[in-house]
């Protein structure tokens, strides 16, 4: 018994088209890229506003236990995550700017110009507890 192959023409898209469609999706993406960078900033400096957050919690526990606020990180229940400049994931360098007896201030600057205009993110907190936008990106 012979079997018989049938070729069947199998629908496809050529060269030349899946071009153009690239082509036009690059096109749109260039058109909404602007719109989103803001959206991106403010995701990332959701990063910021949670370890600042995190620092404010130790900086209130090491005050509970001596009566003051800390002026080094490494005295604190805390430890800063790598930045992406040390092949870590963390967009934000962080600190303790000053502390007293009864304040303290801390900052998140960012390490990377997120929408490419040359000014960098830095947020603050002080013993309210409230994440600031000191410089916005």
């Amino acid at each position: 018994m012979v079997f018989k192959r049938l070729k069947k023409r199998v629908p496809s898209f050529n060269l030349q088209e899946m071009l153009i469609v690239l082509a036009i999706i690059g096109i749109l993406l260039l058109i909404a890229l602007p719109n989103l960078m803001p959206l991106i900033t403010k995701a990332k400096s959701v990063e910021a506003q949670t370890q600042l957050k995190a620092i404010y919690n130790a900086q209130t526990a090491y005050r509970y236990m001596y009566s003051k606020f800390s002026t080094e990180m490494s005295e604190l229940d805390y430890e800063a995550p790598l930045t992406v400049e040390n092949n870590g994931t963390a967009n934000y360098r962080y600190q303790i700017i000053e502390a007293t007896n009864a304040s303290f201030k801390a900052r998140a600057e960012a390490v990377t110009d997120f929408d490419g205009d040359g000014i960098f993110n830095v947020w603050e907190i002080d013993e309210a507890g409230m994440p600031k936008q000191i410089i916005k990106d």
